[in-house]
Formats: structure tokens, sequence, C-alpha cells
């Protein structure tokens, strides 16, 4: 089970990213990492995301997590609750299986990790939740889930394995449609399974977020601004149309879910079997988010759509706050784009955080009651700095 306000007490870094070695102390409250573009600033908090993810904000696959001409990768923090103390430590290892260890002790499958440290990540590319193609936000769904949820992480993976498997199969069923019909039959059940349960545990998700989202907008947006609100648009009509959730709404089962999704599939699979593709399922769906009337995507200003990015990261941080877990928060290179009414909004939750690390290339776009500690990066190195005063070199 996750601890309540974890914090990284130390992270130590091995060719990770453009990072040959790093050992750092970090604390509680706010941190701030300094420096110039390009120095590294981001690797160092992208590693406390990856604890978290083990995946990264800015790239879909490992192979760029491991520094250049080097085969490995190494992540290794020590967290902090209470006077209770855990080290985790993960082997990235493009191309192979990843290893994870916690307490020296190794872990079965590495995405057992998952759940045990939980982080809110606020970045420019959050953009792309509301701009973007609906590919990046399935990912912010589904991320959460398995962050309240780490069980779902097995359903994730069940249900990519099945459809990965069903896909190859349409592909031949074309050419050979008898065997490879009766074979397509037992994979649909597969397939509708893992399916209605992953579509549930959306629905409910959104419906646990929609709220916190409406009130974070509102305090970003200030006084007259339009309503956030949230839907969820499905490939299985069951599941939703895009309109707006009504709050308190009863959302469909899993087991209804399932049914729907394997009676949508027997009504598709004439062009499934001409396309050699699955054409039903949530991989195909869409969290749809409104402002006002409208879907905030093609309708919303520039700066609708980044206060939309900032309340859903604010609304992450209030759903999990609410599950009794306080989140660390990493706020990468966002300070600086922010008018002065966002900021404030960002830096009371910042603020009230166990642990929040921001980096930023100039000290003064920070807030200044968030300057607490300070990381000084560049030149191949990170030096934490305390009370004005450097407090040794920390890293390289």
């Amino acid at each position: 089970m996750p601890w309540a306000e974890v914090y990284v007490r130390h992270l130590q870094l091995g060719s990770f990213r453009s990072w040959e070695r790093v050992d750092l102390a970090l604390g509680p409250g706010p941190t701030v990492f300094v420096g110039r573009n390009g120095e590294g600033k981001t690797n160092l908090v992208e590693a406390v995301g990856y604890l978290a993810t083990m995946s990264s904000h800015r790239v879909s696959s490992d192979a760029p997590m491991v520094r250049h001409g080097d085969s490995q990768a190494v992540v290794r923090a020590a967290l902090r609750s209470g006077d209770r103390e855990l080290l985790v430590e993960i082997e990235i290892n493009p191309g192979r299986a990843n290893r994870v260890r916690v307490n020296r002790g190794p872990l079965p499958r590495p995405r057992e990790l998952l759940g045990l440290v939980r982080t809110v990540l606020f970045a420019p590319e959050d953009l792309a939740l509301v701009r973007g193609d609906p590919t990046e936000r399935r990912r912010f769904l589904d991320e959460l889930l398995v962050t309240r949820t780490p069980r779902l992480a097995g359903v994730r993976s069940d249900y990519d394995r099945v459809l990965k498997q069903r896909n190859a199969l349409l592909k031949t069923a074309r050419l050979a449609r008898g065997k490879a019909i009766e074979t397509l039959d037992v994979w649909d059940g597969h397939l509708t399974d893992f399916g209605g349960q992953l579509l549930a545990a959306r629905l409910q998700l959104i419906a646990d977020l929609a709220p916190h989202l409406s009130e974070a907008y509102a305090g970003v947006a200030g006084v007259g601004a339009a309503v956030a609100a949230l839907g969820y648009t499905s490939t299985v009509p069951l599941a939703g149309d895009g309109t707006a959730v009504v709050p308190g709404a009863p959302a469909p089962s899993a087991g209804e879910l399932t049914a729907a999704m394997r009676e949508r599939i027997g009504e598709r699979r004439g062009d499934e079997l001409d396309r050699g593709m699955t054409l039903v399922g949530p991989h195909r769906d869409d969290l749809v988010i409104h402002l006002g009337p409208s879907p905030a995507k093609g309708f919303a200003s520039h700066g609708e759509s980044w206060s939309l990015a900032l309340g859903l990261k604010l609304a992450t941080f209030a759903l999990l706050r609410g599950d009794g877990e306080d989140p660390i928060l990493i706020l990468d290179d966002v300070f600086a784009t922010l008018d002065a009414e966002r900021r404030a909004a960002l830096a009371a939750v910042a603020g009230s955080a166990e642990q929040t690390l921001i980096t930023a290339a100039v000290l003064d776009d920070v807030p200044e009651e968030l300057r607490g500690a300070r990381v000084e990066v560049g030149g191949g190195f990170a030096v934490l700095v305390k009370d004005g005063a450097a407090a040794g070199q920390e890293a390289s």
C-alpha cells in the first residue's frame, strides 16, 4: 500500500538521460532546480516521475532514458514517510525487461511498483491534453487509474496484449475466414472482458475527477469564466457519447459494458475483417473536456486551454489528496508561461504539498514563497544550495 505524504529524501542516477552520475539530497517542501535550458534540470525531475509511472512525460519509450553510449540506466531513490524509509531501485534496460528492487529485494513484475510513489506532473507538454489527439488523453486517464488502483495495471496490460493478438488475427482472417473466425470469437471474449473492466474504471474516474476540475478551473480562470466539465466518447455507445457527466448519475457496470462491447463488436465484425483491425474498444475512445456548452478542443482560446490543462493537473492533485495520500508535485518549467492569476493558483497548491519539485531557467520566474531549497544545475553538475551557500557538490 502507498504511504501517506511520501517524499524523496535522496536521489541517485546512473547513466540516466544526460547525467552520468547524480547523488542528490532532497527534502520536504519546495525545491527549485535552476539552470539554463539544456543543462539537465528536467531530466532530474523526470527521474522522480519515472518512479511513479515507469514512463516519461516526454517520450514514449525507454531507449531515450539511457545516456548515449551506455546500455543501462539506474534510478535509485530513498523515500521517506514519517520515521519510515524505503529504497527503490529501477534498472532501465531498453529492449530487455526492466528490473525493480524495493529494499534490495527484487519485484517479480516491475509494474508491482506502480502506486507506491504518487506524483502529479505539470509541464508545457500538458497543453496537448486539451489540444492534442485522443492518445494523450487516454494515457492521462489510464496513468491516473493505475496510480489510484494499481491492480488496473494488469487489466490495462492484458487488454493491450489481447488487442495486439486480435489485430494480428484479423489481418490473417481476411484471407482465410473459416477457422480464423472461430478463433476470433475466443479473442472477442477476452477483449470484451478486459475492455469492460477498463471502461468501467475510466467512467468512475471521470465522475470522481469532474467536480475537482470544475472547482480548479473556476479558481484559475476567475469570476465570470465558463464552467469546465468532463465527458467520455466511446465506440461502445453505452459508455458515453461525449456529453458532460451528470454528478451522481448511475454508471454502467463492468459486466454491462462487457456485454455492450461484445454486441458492438458483433455489429462491426464485417468492417473489422475488411480493415484488418479492431474498431471497438477503449483504445479508440476519448476523454472530452468541456468549456461551457462546447468541447474545449477547437473552441478554447490559448489562454483557456492553458487554464484547462492547469485545472486538470490541480484536479488530479486534489483527487489524490482526497484519497488520503499527498502526491509529490512536479512543476517543469511552467511558471514563466503563466500569468499572475494562474501562477497564484498553482503556487497556493504547490506550497501546501508535502514535496514540490520545480524547474526554472531563472529563479525570478518562481514565486518567492516557493523558493525553498535550491539546486543549481549547469556544466554537468547539480549543486544543492542552502541558506545562500553551496552545500557541497551533490551531483555530477
